[in-house]
């Protein structure tokens, strides 16, 4: 293989709670440069798979702007959301990057996209500073995004879910649209998953017509079904602080919320439960896929596509791709198997993550040439992130100078 002019393709995902994609990615060219010099060509092509960072790559890539809106975040907090506007043709550069929200409706004429990075109104990362709380986290302040997207003008709503606090199914985004959700004596339920299991029927009599017209699509990152052993509850729910019991209590509440949602919905309630993907940020797309017909789409493999990873990847010499942490779920969905699955045969596929949970031979079976954590010897998880932009230079110059040795 000669290496004479070399094309190397670092493509990294952000490495949550450390860095951006775009900084992951800023990091690793440099690694490569200080090892290959100046002749080399180095593209940086920042990925996410529906969760942080989608928004700022699909509206890159789109060239849209984001707007910030006041909303709410899981524990009911004020917080700062965000919204990708983007309506063809091209909004201007100007506009790009607006730190005050949109005036009324007239902000996007109609057709325009709407992005919405759920995690603004409803993430781990927002409520990190107090205890989990994961029966009484509630999604109502996505529903207030996506009302602002509504007033804004948009009638297509793109929700990028990932590294929420919640696993209310979406009841809080339904609430914030207009639905009652209503017990037996006809009162309103508890928000969060707390209530759910005391859910009897769902009034939609004030339910924002605006939003069962819009057309909706949901980047999700993973193809957990909603209810069961791989279901919201079972599998996410203790990374929100969900206990034993707390789990069995998420996962009846979601069964009772798909049976509430059934007279409404052309979808059956077994249907619902077992779809692969609707288990993705506790259920949030539950109620949007139940009563406005949304889509669920591979949230990698869209960004893949609106950023041009497979031209990028095309005449590679080497592609370096990384993550926070690299384990049997980087291939259910993540941005490491988009890479590999982009990647032209042949072409050699690097990891450097936060950490490798793989053997050789699981490497080998994926298509992935070689992984490397960034972690130089014994390092605690804060040591790790406050050094993650350096570690992950030096990681990358090490890996260009086994691939020069190979040369």
């Amino acid at each position: 293989m000669s290496i004479a002019a070399p094309i190397v393709v670092v493509a990294p995902d952000s490495l949550k709670g450390s860095c951006t994609a775009g900084e992951a990615a800023a990091a690793l060219a440099r690694g490569v440069r200080a090892v290959l010099g100046p002749t080399a060509t180095v593209r940086e092509v920042p990925l996410a798979d529906g969760g942080e960072g989608t928004l700022d790559a699909l509206i890159a890539a789109w060239d849209g702007r984001i707007v910030s809106i006041p909303t709410t975040d899981a524990l009911g907090r004020a917080a700062i959301g965000r919204l990708g506007l983007h309506a063809p043709p091209p909004l201007s550069r100007d506009d790009e990057r607006s730190s005050t929200p949109p005036p009324a409706a007239a902000s996007v004429r109609a057709g325009a996209l709407a992005i919405i990075e759920t995690a603004d109104a409803n993430g781990l990362l927002a409520v990190s500073d107090v205890p989990q709380q994961a029966l009484d986290a509630d999604s109502f302040g996505v529903g207030t995004l996506v009302l602002a997207a509504l007033d804004a003008g948009a009638d297509e709503l793109l929700l990028c879910l990932g590294g929420s606090a919640t696993s209310d199914g979406g009841a809080g985004l339904l609430r914030a649209l207009g639905a009652r959700l209503l017990n037996a004596a006809g009162a309103d339920i508890a928000p969060g998953a707390r209530g759910l299991t005391e859910l009897t029927t769902i009034d939609l009599t004030g339910l924002d017509q605006r939003a069962r017209a819009a057309s909706w699509r949901i980047a999700c990152d993973v193809e957990n079904p909603l209810t069961g052993p791989r279901g919201a509850a079972a599998v996410f729910g203790p990374q929100k602080g969900a206990t034993e019991d707390e789990v069995v209590h998420i996962d009846a509440g979601l069964v009772r919320l798909t049976d509430a949602l059934a007279p409404h919905s052309p979808l059956r309630p077994d249907e619902l439960r077992a779809q692969p993907g609707l288990g993705a940020a506790g259920g949030l797309a539950l109620g949007p896929v139940a009563l406005m017909g949304a889509t669920l789409v591979p949230g990698a493999e869209l960004v893949s596509t609106a950023v041009g990873l497979p031209a990028a990847l095309a005449d590679a010499t080497l592609i370096i791709t990384g993550e926070g942490r690299f384990d049997r779920q980087s291939f259910d969905g993540k941005v490491v198997s988009r890479v590999i699955s982009d990647a032209p045969p042949g072409t050699p596929v690097v990891v450097i993550a936060g950490s490798v949970a793989l053997s050789g031979a699981e490497l080998r079976a994926k298509g992935v040439t070689a992984a490397f954590s960034i972690a130089p010897g014994p390092a605690t998880l804060s040591e790790l992130q406050s050094n993650c932009v350096e570690l992950l230079s030096e990681a990358a110059a090490r890996v260009c100078g086994v691939f020069i040795a190979r040369g």
